[in-house]
Formats: structure tokens, C-alpha cells, sequence
């Protein structure tokens, strides 16, 4: 048995610490609030700021765990190289979780140091920087908090006044102590994926079927797996993420975004860990869904081969409103009154606009855009009160 330490305690988290228990691991769950959905799981849990590297040496030190594994960006990531150096084996590697959890250092490595194809790109530390990021990108381009989750603080500048509003946007929805964006030149893409791939200490690079989605207000509303796509730009993103994984280091589950265009895939973002959008495989459309791979890789399990059982969607089940109070969930019953469909409530115990509660899952042989109107169907009927 392993000691995990979970530093961020999310939905991703939870999945991740269920399929850990399941092949006898021993969890700890570290957020900023109590009761987080991970927590529920856990075997205990810790509650500290984690840009506190003081608080973050405390649990380190009182723990003394195996692995730590970071769920969310907004972590004092440059103490996990001393960590290492305690012989802590942080996930997938200290470089990696450092690299990743900025959105400046991650791009420039793609871009400069491997050669990865991306967009047009500047960074901007206030608004007039801003201005000539977007003048170097043109309009229109997206602005995006170089730390942030779930398209949290991102906006798309069309015209001059939207360029004070976009710092303002993104400076809130920056997480962290970080004051600072990314500028993108607008691709005019086809469609996203997210390419899941799992790199492993005694093992090849392997990839799951690529996983398409559609964004509001910068976080997925609904995902589907396998997305169609040409083979020649699906062979493409698979070089690239082989490419920039082999660069960080380390064994995982990596969500490796890209945009596909006409001419081909260009390299949007990355993180360390499993990935939103690709909770479609927790409908069993893989023969191990995307948290049990992560595990596998962490733990040095083999991993035979990724392949693709059944299509699959889902889509999210979004609370209205923000409380404090417990959340009910009203329609269960008849959301769940569907052939081949599984439900996911994550157990957050309080709510706010937009805020991600459940999710629902269809399945099976139907061409993936009738199963994605039928897991927005489900989610429909749902009402998080």
C-alpha cells in the first residue's frame, strides 16, 4: 500500500481517489474548504491554503506520503522539487506539475524549446501590455489567465473596448497571486479535441481516442468520444503530445488540448492530470476510464492497451444559483429513466451560478452528435436546488 497525498480535492479528484482505493491505496485529500467531493472518499483529509508553502511543508512533513498528486493549478508548485529530493515522488514529475501550472512556461516550451506548431501568442502584466499583445495578434484573439481552470477568466477580444474589459475578466478569474495573460492569435479551427495520453515508467506512450467538446464561458458543456477526425491530423497531435510529455517527465494521465484545422492540429494546452472533459469515459467507452489509467500510471501497474468499447457523451448539470445551503437535486428519477446512461453527482456542498454539479453520461453504438443531444437531454431535467 502507497500513501497518495491529493492536493485538490475537485470532482476529478474523487473519481481519482475511488479508483486508487480500488486497488488498495491509502488516500489523503487536501482543499481549501471542507467536505470537498474527494474528501467524502478519503481516507482523511487536510484543509489549507495551497499557496501557502508554509502550510503545504506542514502536511508534507505530517504525512509523509509516497506520491503527491496535484489535482488543481493553484498550488506553491516550485516547493515540489524539494520534495522530490525527500525522495517523494510527485506526479507525473515536479517539472511537469511546475511547467504546467502556468500557462507562460508550458507554451514557451511547446513553441521555443520543442517546435510544436501553436497559435500567435504574447503575454501582458497590465492593460497597456495587453493592447500590444493584441496588436502583435490581431483581432480578434483570446485572452486567457496564464493560471486558471476550467476557462475561468478567458474572453475573446473583437474591437478596442473589449480589450480593458478582458484584462479586468481575467484578472479575476485568475487563480492564484498571478496577475499576468496570454494573448492568442484567433485559429480558425475546425473543431477541439482533447487527446488523453498516458505516459508510464516501464511502458510505451499510449492514447486514447480522441475526445471532442463544446465550450461556454471557456468551461465544456458537453464532450463525446471517439471524435471523427482525419488520421493524418490525429497521427499529428499524437507526435506532438508524445513530444512535449517526453519533455516534462514522468508517468500519468495527460489532457493534451489541440486545435484541428484544415492543414492540421495545432497545440493548445496541457495539464498533468486527468482532464474534464474527459469524464465521457467514466460511460465505460475505454475498456479502463481515464482516472484508472491515471492510477495505473502513478502506481507503475501495466497498462496492456487503451482501446475503444462504445461511443459515449456527456454533459454537465450546472447549479443557478449561489448558496450555502446543502444542494437538492430535483429530476433524478426521470433523468435517470434512460437506456444505456449513467449519472455523476459530485457532492459539492455548496452551490453558484454555473457551477459544475453532476454530469451525465449516454452510451453505445449511435452516431455521437444523437448521443450527445440525449446526455443533454438528461442533464435537462435535472434542477440543482
Amino acid at each position: 500500500m502507497k500513501k497518495i497525498l491529493l492536493l485538490g480535492s475537485g470532482e476529478l479528484g474523487k473519481e481519482f481517489v475511488i479508483a486508487c482505493q480500488r486497488l488498495g491505496q491509502y488516500i489523503i485529500a487536501v482543499d481549501s474548504y471542507r467536505n470537498a467531493p474527494a474528501m467524502q472518499v478519503a481516507h482523511e483529509s487536510e484543509v489549507i491554503y495551497m499557496l501557502d508553502g508554509e502550510s503545504l511543508d506542514r502536511i508534507v512533513a505530517k504525512h509523509q506520503p509516497d506520491f503527491i498528486v496535484p489535482e488543481i493549478e493553484a498550488i506553491r508548485t516550485e516547493r515540489f522539487y524539494d520534495y522530490e529530493k525527500q525522495g517523494i515522488k510527485v506526479v507525473p514529475s515536479a517539472k511537469a506539475a511546475n511547467y504546467t501550472m502556468n500557462r507562460k512556461a508550458i507554451r514557451d516550451l511547446a513553441a521555443i524549446d520543442l517546435g510544436v506548431r501553436t497559435a500567435t501568442y504574447s503575454y501582458a502584466t497590465n492593460a497597456a501590455e495587453l493592447r500590444e499583445g493584441v496588436n502583435k495578434c490581431g483581432m480578434p484573439c483570446v485572452v486567457k489567465p496564464l493560471m486558471s481552470s476550467s476557462g475561468k477568466g478567458q474572453s475573446v477580444i473583437r474591437t478596442e473596448e473589449d480589450i480593458e474589459k478582458a484584462w479586468t475578466y481575467a484578472c479575476k478569474g485568475s487563480r492564484g497571486d498571478l496577475q499576468e495573460v496570454i494573448v492568442e492569435g484567433f485559429i480558425d479551427f475546425d473543431y477541439e479535441i482533447t487527446l488523453l495520453t498516458v505516459t508510464q515508467n516501464d511502458g510505451p506512450t499510449l492514447f486514447c481516442p480522441p475526445i471532442g467538446h463544446r465550450q461556454e464561458r471557456g468551461d465544456y458543456q458537453e464532450s463525446w468520444q471517439p471524435m471523427p477526425m482525419n488520421p493524418d491530423h490525429l497521427k499529428e497531435a499524437q507526435d506532438m503530445a508524445a513530444k512535449v510529455t517526453a519533455a516534462l517527465g514522468g508517468a500519468g494521465i495527460w489532457g493534451v488540448e489541440f486545435f484541428i484545422t484544415s492543414e492540421g492540429a495545432y497545440f493548445s494546452e496541457l495539464s498533468p492530470r486527468p482532464h474534464d472533459t474527459g469524464m465521457v469515459t467514466l460511460g465505460k467507452t475505454q475498456n479502463f476510464n481515464e482516472f484508472e489509467l491515471h492510477a495505473r500510471a502513478v502506481l507503475s501497474l501495466p497498462i496492456p492497451e487503451v482501446k475503444l468499447l462504445r461511443n459515449g457523451a456527456s454533459a454537465v448539470v450546472l447549479a443557478t444559483e449561489e448558496s450555502n445551503e446543502t444542494p437538492v437535486f430535483e429530476g433524478l428519477e426521470e433523468a435517470m429513466n434512460t437506456l444505456d446512461s449513467e449519472l455523476r453527482i459530485f457532492g459539492k456542498p455548496t452551490t453558484r451560478p454555473y457551477r459544475r454539479m453532476g454530469v451525465t453520461l449516454k452510451y453505445g453504438t449511435n452516431d455521437v452528435k444523437e448521443l450527445v443531444e440525449q446526455a443533454q437531454n438528461m442533464a435537462s431535467k435535472i434542477v440543482v436546488k
